[in-house]
């Protein structure tokens, strides 16, 4: 197939254009800098510096291509603080609308036959759930206000995708990624926190996070270009409250294990969202994407796997 990959850099863009090009499939990805191009060609693919945000540059790059089908993998993510989610979120939150409808309406007018875009699962659930959610069930109605922007434009790009005439649709929702260049790889947000013992379990860590790890995750977007069009949970089969996963990644990368600390003082820290993300959220259920997708994991559990295993 020819593939157009938007976002062919990221953590999931490069490994998944890699994927692509060993599957013999004909990939064009783009990059927002002239040394992101560069790497995707030197990957085998055909590399373009492209910004998601600009309409007509989008349907340009699309239509010249012309592929059978687009990815949607842009993303704009650095630093995360829960009390500012929206902000952190701002730019990532223009690429999933406006960036969403550049790229749909290019692929439109290329001709392509389907839309895979990347979303994500986890504190977008209706919170409070003592099972893994299923992708039937709606988001969360009443979203902290520091998060409410950016599960907006979740809503939007999902809405989008998948409401389209004349495009299959596939929307993958990506839980907690781990593995390589990810907040819980060396160096990333997470393992330094919990590296300097500030990752804390907060009010008995109730919250239930879904993860997923990096490989899997471009597995199951493959997949997804043959599979049924609809919308996917992408994350393994252990659905696991802070309290559980936690220590296990301070011991796996060999850290001291984390502090506990009451609700109260903790939402000064980390805000009332981080307090959600910590006591209040629901896991995801990944039976759909495993029955539809036919997707088997390499890494059906986090367990012992969330980050390296040394300091």
């Amino acid at each position: 197939m020819r593939v157009f990959v938007a976002g062919g850099t990221g953590v999931i863009g490069s490994p998944l254009v890699e994927r692509l090009v060993a599957g013999g499939h004909d990939v064009a990805a783009s990059s927002r800098s002239r040394g992101g191009a560069r790497t995707i060609t030197e990957q085998g693919a055909n590399g373009v510096v492209l910004d998601a945000l600009d309409a007509d540059a989008v349907r340009r790059a699309v239509v010249e291509f012309g592929p059978d089908v687009v990815m949607h993998q842009s993303t704009a993510i650095d630093s995360i603080d829960p009390k500012r989610l929206d902000e952190c979120f701002a730019a990532t939150n223009a690429l999933r609308t406006t960036g969403t409808d550049n790229l749909v309406a290019a692929a439109r007018a290329a001709g392509a036959r389907r839309v895979i875009a990347q979303s994500f699962t986890g504190w977008t659930n209706q919170r409070g759930a003592a099972r893994a959610r299923t992708e039937d069930e709606p988001f969360d109605r009443d979203p902290d206000p520091a998060a409410s922007e950016s599960l907006a434009a979740i809503e939007h790009l999902e809405r989008v995708v998948t409401g389209t005439p004349s495009l299959d649709g596939v929307v993958v929702r990506y839980g907690n990624l781990y593995g390589p260049r990810t907040s819980f790889d060396s160096g990333g947000d997470n393992h330094r926190a919990v590296i300097e013992r500030q990752f804390r379990i907060v009010a008995g860590g109730r919250g239930v996070w879904s993860f997923v790890h990096v490989d899997d995750a471009v597995e199951a977007t493959v997949l997804a270009m043959t599979g049924p069009p609809g919308v996917y949970n992408v994350v393994d089969d252990e659905p696991a409250a802070v309290r559980e996963w936690l220590p296990d990644y301070a011991a796996t990368i060999g850290a001291k294990p984390p502090r506990k600390a009451p609700g109260w003082i903790a939402k000064r820290m980390i805000g009332s969202h981080g307090l959600r993300l910590m006591t209040d959220i629901s896991g995801s259920s990944n039976e759909r994407a495993k029955a539809q997708l036919g997707w088997s994991l390499e890494h059906p559990t986090w367990r012992g796997h969330l980050g390296p295993r040394s300091v």
